[in-house]
């Protein structure tokens, strides 16, 4: 991990409210705490489960020992306990991800038990999870009644069967709505135009057998969705001409390993020493790995949080961003913050922080980052949580926009 110096002031953890939140915007996001109570209920709803589980199971081992139990009681039995544990964990999933999507973040980023499903969670996913939930306790229940179909009236059967097929129906009609309306939130906010589609040469380094037999259309479709500038990759990236650093540390962040662990990629040095074309070509090689990626510059990504922030929905927009495991974010310090932009930029850096990647250009080291930012308390805290887990990558060369240029050339 490269040392950082200190950007001047300390590190600040709390963030003021945004100051074009009204005290009344203030009062009613309060009231989402009136929510809690409910959660708790459902926790104390839980414990119940929990007495139901263990008393269905003293009766089937009494059972058994007793010898009163045939495979049909037996198997009835187990189906009971089945259910039960799955209504358990359509509570937990209620309580957990409806406790952090709609009353307040619990902070669970980077404990080891962390649910791989709360890392991107949101009130869509919640739904489709919900629903896929329920057709599976609909799916034991109805089991239940095949088994002791002697003992269920055909009545029963056949409204069990219909209740099952509608609970099947509505889970299907979530799930193919969920990508259509992320796909339509993604489109109303574009960054930028797709690129035309360029063929991309086989990598060379890092590359496994299972991208190469991946249909060249699905990493099309995200590189395409991306949003990059232009079409750069790892095989045209000139190392001849950096100083720094070695080629053989370009090879290991082309192998985009940083993604699965969640850390980020941070591109440092002057004009012209290639930092948006290996970010691009990180962000390409994410994709070509089955990442989404979305790319920005920093003024673009400032603009997009703004537009957010003003209609009232920026914390799902910083959820719906958990849907890209990696987020480019290029040119940071070509244009000073304003504050706003620098409260949003530190907002979406810690929102990410041990979440999900960001790959990040500047042409300033990050102990200048202060004047970027017009606050050295914002830009320290914002650096903290940015390089913490991050590789950091400073790019020695001259700019190849002049060093091509002939001897007593006017620049």
């Amino acid at each position: 991990m490269t040392s950082l110096p200190a950007v001047g002031g300390p590190v600040t953890r709390s963030v003021s409210p945004p100051p074009n939140m009204t005290t009344l915007g203030c009062a009613l996001f309060a009231t989402r705490w009136l929510q809690a109570p409910l959660y708790f209920g459902l926790v104390a709803a839980q414990g119940v489960y929990v007495y139901k589980f263990f008393n269905e199971l003293w009766h089937l081992i009494h059972h058994v020992i007793s010898g009163h139990a045939d495979e049909t009681h037996v198997m009835l039995a187990v189906l009971k306990l089945v259910d039960v544990v799955m209504i358990a964990n359509l509570l937990i999933m209620v309580i957990v991800g409806g406790y952090e999507t709609f009353v307040s973040r619990i902070g669970l980023q980077g404990h080891r038990d962390q649910p791989e499903w709360l890392s991107h969670v949101n009130s869509n996913v919640l739904k489709v999870k919900l629903a896929t939930a329920i057709v599976g306790i609909s799916s034991v229940h109805l089991l239940q009644m095949f088994v002791d179909v002697h003992h269920t009236p055909r009545h029963d059967l056949l409204w069990g069967t219909v209740i099952h097929m509608a609970f099947i129906a509505s889970a299907a009609i979530l799930a193919y709505m969920s990508g259509p309306m992320a796909a339509h939130e993604a489109k109303a906010h574009p960054l930028k135009e797709a690129p035309q589609a360029v063929v991309i040469p086989a990598q060379r380094d890092g590359e496994r057998e299972g991208e190469r037999d991946e249909p060249a259309t699905g990493a099309e479709e995200r590189i395409e969705a991306a949003g990059f500038p232009a079409r750069k990759v790892l095989e045209t990236f000139d190392e001849g001409h950096l100083r720094a650093p070695e080629p053989e540390e370009i090879a290991r962040l082309g192998k985009v390993d940083f993604v699965t662990r969640k850390a980020n990629v941070v591109l440092l040095g002057g004009p012209g020493t290639g930092k948006t074309h290996l970010a691009i070509a990180l962000g390409v090689r994410a994709c070509q790995a089955g990442h989404q990626v979305l790319f920005g510059t920093a003024t673009e990504w400032g603009a997009r949080l703004a537009d957010a922030r003003a209609a009232g929905r920026l914390r799902k927009e910083l959820a719906r961003l958990d849907a890209y495991p990696v987020l480019v974010v290029d040119e940071v310090g070509y244009v000073p913050f304003d504050p706003e932009v620098a409260h949003l930029f530190f907002q979406l850096v810690s929102h990410r922080y041990e979440r999900a990647s960001l790959i990040v250009t500047s042409d300033r080291p990050l102990g200048r980052w202060g004047e970027v930012f017009g606050d050295a308390a914002m830009a320290s805290a914002t650096v903290d949580r940015l390089a913490h887990h991050a590789e950091i990558v400073t790019l020695d060369a001259e700019s190849y926009r002049t060093r091509r240029l002939a001897p007593g050339t006017t620049r």
